[in-house]
């Protein structure tokens, strides 16, 4: 049986509270992509796929393996800063300080690599495949 808070007031101050502890410690997409809060779909995606490129791992085969750990995660957190800020709900929930896991929100299935595919992918442009953690295959023209 949950816990009760006591009065209404303290109730609603408590899950205030919470809200804005949880507000404080989520991550910026806007940051993350280097848009303004104001930016336009289209300015999204351009942010998108320049930030996706720059951090993609297969730039960054070469590095030691720290730096292609921390550029995975980056490509990781660019993919999911597009999957919430291209997406209206989303993209409403997240500006109004919602809490993203409620109501379908929940970021588990999340995959940048098909986000990166959808931009990059295709006949006539360029393919990539992934079949496992460091194993991609770029494919030009």
């Amino acid at each position: 049986m949950k816990k009760q808070c006591g009065t209404m007031k303290r109730c609603i101050r408590r899950r205030k509270q919470k809200m804005e502890l949880k507000k404080s410690q989520r991550k910026d997409y806007y940051k993350i992509l280097g848009v303004d809060k104001n930016a336009s779909e289209d300015e999204i995606k351009k942010a998108y796929r320049k930030r996706a490129l720059m951090h993609h791992p297969d730039r960054h085969s070469g590095a030691s393996a720290e730096v292609q750990k921390e550029e995975e995660k980056k490509f990781k957190e660019v993919g999911e800063a597009f999957t919430i800020l291209s997406d209206p709900k989303k993209k409403t929930r997240y500006d109004s300080g919602q809490d993203l896991d409620e109501e379908g929100m929940n970021m588990g299935d999340f995959d940048a690599n098909n986000i990166f595919k959808a931009f990059f992918g295709g006949p006539g442009g360029f393919s990539f495949e992934a079949s496992g953690p460091g194993n991609f295959f770029f494919q030009f023209g």
